[in-house]
């Protein structure tokens, strides 16, 4: 009966070992996660001949702030800004390998930002970075995040992607490189994501 017993549990452990191991998905066996780093630059263009931004719906004026007294004692207004809550911007936006205009193109973001906030520079962001050159020519990553411009670096979610970064995840570091809200300017990216195997 003893054996019995022990024989049922170690047949048990066995199937149960089994079912876990190929119940298991591929992409996230240990070690098989390949972390990796792109870094290009966006450029932001609302003006000129070939703007690659607009903004297609003006939200509403800000809601006027208090003065405030600064440290000496002299009251001081908020500064206006030239954008406003509820504004929406669409951007066809080139991805190059560097901050020259006339650098490489590798692709090219698009999408939209909505101002979400009544004061300062915080924009819910939805963004695809289309890839027409190099490694991941034809591919693209989804980027989803909050975006505060008044901070000095950024982070969004990379949420997926096509073709070769079908099932990625990640995270996107973004940070002004020349670039003013109403002319727009150049943005470093850096792109941390896990690729499944190949």
């Amino acid at each position: 009966m003893g054996s019995s017993i022990s024989w049922v549990l170690l047949v048990s452990s066995a199937l149960l070992a089994a079912t876990a191991y190929i119940g298991r998905d591929a992409g996230h066996a240990a070690g098989s996660l390949a972390t990796t780093h792109l870094h290009f630059y966006m450029h932001d263009v609302y003006d000129g001949p070939f703007p690659t931004a607009a903004l297609v719906v003006t939200g509403r004026a800000p809601l006027s702030l208090p003065p405030t007294v600064n440290a000496a004692g002299e009251t001081t207004s908020p500064s206006p800004s030239s954008r406003r809550f509820g504004d929406i911007a669409v951007m066809n936006n080139a991805l190059t390998e560097g901050p020259e205009r006339g650098s490489a193109r590798i692709g090219t973001a698009q999408g939209f930002t909505v101002r979400v906030a009544e004061q300062g520079a915080v924009n819910d962001l939805s963004l695809y970075l289309v890839f027409q050159a190099g490694e991941y020519k034809g591919s693209s990553l989804s980027v989803k995040g909050r975006v505060d411009t008044d901070t000095g670096v950024r982070e969004s979610v990379i949420i997926g992607g096509t073709g070769r970064f079908r099932f990625t995840r990640g995270y996107a570091l973004s940070r002004s490189y020349d670039y003013d809200l109403a002319n727009g300017g150049v943005v470093e990216i850096d792109v941390y994501v896990q690729l499944p195997p190949v």
